[in-house]
């Protein structure tokens, strides 16, 4: 499967070409480790499966099924949690409904064949980094958590035992911020709603059943660029969050490591994080006692009023018809881009201290950064892309190529006519048809989907200091150029990190520009088409995923070849310095990178090319 969107992405942002998790790591452990014995969690970096992750549950399966194993011992677990890939990660293809299908065919197979496998992560985490407060993190959470039983329950006909069985296999991925008492509050308060909503909507009674079981990721929102040795106490602190509680302790914690606001994290940064679990787990006491908060009157105030406020939310959710309708109006969405203009706005007038960034800004030499540029983080080795190419292509000339095309073709009429998905695409794995096969076969029955920004209605948050200054700027540019000064804000590749992108779009928006932003997935040759036809005065790039020095050439020569040449091209990233350095050396006007949080700044910079690129006065 060919998509030029993945071109030099893979091994980026969990795109190993066709996925190649499935056709080498699998089918390497199909050769060696037993199957008996395997364990796979999917997580974040690895959504690109297709939409879902019902592939990763269909291969495992496949390769028990080879093997003479019993399905019913594998054991593992799949995010799995569509949306929020609309709401924040970005990577899905296929519309809401469409998409919860086939989450449900996950759940209902899995909990009929595969008893031990968990086949979905209710994934809050996100929801945390594009913005979201505690009562919103734990409202959508749960609003998901609804649009996914009820979808299970209508369309597996469930016994009591069986709706038991799935509410119990439930697991969640949830963040844990700077915010240390509101988030111990947040999960206590998660873990009261979930009981709530087993007992009350689902008739689940069994108490093992009704638990919250949860693993986190730690927030890398709040991960500085500036002084980031800092992020070794904030890392810490937030792991405390989640593990205090007794009652509500995370099952599993992934911690980020002190640099990825810099670039990707080598060995032994990630060594450094693993080193701060094992020291909390084996040399504290923290394991020896019950729950240390139970009876604190100010944990107990605010847990309620966390789950009042939440619950009121996941209510109003559903008088508006469901996370489903919810996600395709744009109503979460934009209360997320809202929650995080206020961040945003916090730090920059200084509401909201971040050490390092807007105060105690002064500054011994960092030895962790010696030697400066890429030095410390890790940098990617480009023949990997070459190399993940080479095996998609030896695995297909391996495989039965006539056994690949019918299951491809039985998989597209079975989906046609509304089958479960799972067993099809078991027979599809054994045949040998890759992941992007699958995809393509459910692109042509399902269609694709791009989710709203929540841009255009997002509310404006307040003022600034240099908003109303920018806008007179811009203003009066546009009265010398004869229109309005117009902006491309534009997501190359498959990053579909979209937080910051928007957050530009709508600050742009109120500082007078007009923008074109059209969200997520778009090819260099895309957007310079849009800008052509937009006639747009300067062109903003949004690249997370690393492959800057790659993306961004590429959209300048397509600009170029459209005869644009001229309109200023600025780009906002994890760009380490060597790297911001040498995309200006190619032209770049200006590169951002998590320092510049000044957002009233950045847009009087854009308002300051435009008028240099015309050669105003």
């Amino acid at each position: 499967m060919n998509l030029p969107l993945k071109d030099s992405e893979v091994n980026a942002v969990g795109h190993a070409e066709e996925l190649t998790l499935i056709h080498s790591a699998l089918v390497a452990l199909r050769r060696g480790d037993p199957a008996a014995k395997l364990q796979i969690q999917g997580s974040a970096p690895f959504s690109k499966v297709a939409d879902v992750f019902n592939d990763l549950v269909e291969q495992n399966v496949a390769m028990a099924e080879e093997r003479g194993v019993d399905t019913r011992i594998l054991q593992g677990t799949t995010q799995n949690d569509i949306m929020k890939e609309y709401l924040s990660r970005g990577t899905y293809i296929f519309p809401p409904a469409q998409s919860l299908k086939l989450t449900s065919d996950t759940i209902l197979f899995a909990v009929r064949n595969v008893p031990n496998w968990n086949p979905m992560n209710l994934c809050s985490y996100h929801l945390q980094e594009a913005g979201a407060t505690p009562v919103q993190e734990v409202a959508y959470t749960l609003s998901t958590a609804i649009a996914v039983l009820d979808s299970v329950r209508e369309a597996g006909k469930l016994t009591e035992s069986e709706i038991g069985a799935v509410f119990e296999r439930l697991s969640f991925f949830v963040n844990a911020g700077m915010r240390f008492v509101e988030e111990v509050c947040k999960l206590r308060a998660l873990s009261l709603l979930w009981e709530r909503l087993g007992r009350d909507r689902y008739g689940v009674t069994d108490a093992k059943a009704l638990r919250l079981r949860y693993g986190v990721q730690v927030n890398s929102l709040g991960l500085t660029e500036a002084q980031p040795e800092n992020n070794v106490y904030r890392i810490l602190i937030e792991m405390l969050g989640v593990t205090l509680s007794k009652n509500v302790r995370a099952r599993a914690v992934q911690l980020p490591a002190w640099n990825e606001a810099l670039g990707l994290p080598r060995p032994w940064d990630q060594q450094w994080s693993l080193r701060c679990q094992q020291v909390l787990a084996c040399e504290t006491d923290l394991l020896e006692y019950p729950d240390i908060f139970d009876g604190s009157r100010v944990i107990e105030e605010l847990t309620r009023a966390i789950a009042d406020e939440a619950w009121a939310e996941v209510e109003e959710v559903q008088r508006l018809g469901g996370a489903v309708a919810c996600v395709q109006s744009g109503y979460i969405k934009e209360r997320l881009v809202e929650s995080n203009a206020l961040r945003i706005r916090q730090i920059e007038e200084g509401a909201r201290k971040v050490v390092g960034v807007n105060c105690y800004t002064e500054s011994e030499r960092s030895e962790l950064l010696a030697g400066g540029g890429a030095g410390p983080i890790l940098t990617l080795d480009p023949a990997a892309e070459a190399a993940q190419v080479a095996s998609v292509r030896a695995w297909r000339a391996a495989r039965d190529e006539n056994a690949a095309g019918q299951s491809i073709e039985a998989l597209r009429r079975g989906v046609a006519r509304g089958d479960n998905v799972i067993p099809l695409s078991i027979a599809a794995a054994k045949a040998g048809v890759t992941t992007g096969e699958w995809g393509a076969a459910l692109r042509e029955v399902l269609g694709e989907f791009r989710a709203p920004t929540g841009v255009a209605r997002g509310a404006t948050v307040g003022g600034d200091r240099t908003i109303e200054s920018v806008r007179a700027k811009v203003r009066a540019l546009g009265e010398r150029l004869g229109r309005n000064v117009k902006v491309l804000v534009g997501k190359p590749g498959l990053d579909g990190h979209s937080n910051g992108a928007e957050q530009i779009a709508l600050r742009a928006r109120d500082s007078g520009f007009e923008v074109v932003y059209q969200g997520i997935r778009s090819t260099p040759a895309q957007l310079a088409q849009s800008a052509v036809e937009e006639g747009v005065h300067l062109v903003g790039l949004s690249v997370l995923s690393g492959s800057h020095n790659e993306l961004v050439p590429e959209v300048m020569d397509a600009l170029r070849a459209a005869g644009l040449a001229r309109v200023p091209v600025v780009v906002g990233g994890i760009i380490p310095e060597a790297d911001a350095r040498a995309l200006e050396a190619r032209g770049v006007a200006r590169v951002y990178t998590p320092k510049d949080f000044a957002l009233g700044s950045i847009m009087d910079d854009l308002a300051e090319l435009v008028r240099r690129a015309h050669g105003l006065s």
